[in-house]
């Protein structure tokens, strides 16, 4: 079985946001010709100011708020 190649995943819609050192990413992502698929991922900024990816877990209520436009977005690709 191959590996993941990252040429093979389009990029059908992303938007981001900035909350604290926070930043979270809504986009949709079909790989390889198959089935487009939601993904919602965080990157934490450090007191250097340099971006690191972390696990998603929960989000506040503030978090959530925010996305959620996006995320509405991106159901509307979805249903292409």
């Amino acid at each position: 079985m191959a590996g993941f190649d990252k040429s093979l995943d389009k990029e059908m819609f992303s938007e981001s946001i900035t909350i604290g050192r926070s930043k979270l990413t809504v986009a949709v992502f079909a790989y390889n010709g198959g089935t487009a698929k939601l993904q919602i991922s965080r990157e934490n900024v450090n007191a250097e100011g340099e971006a690191s990816f972390a696990k998603m877990g929960r989000l506040t209520k503030e978090e959530l708020d925010a996305i959620m436009p996006f995320i509405e977005k991106a159901r509307k690709v979805l249903e292409v």
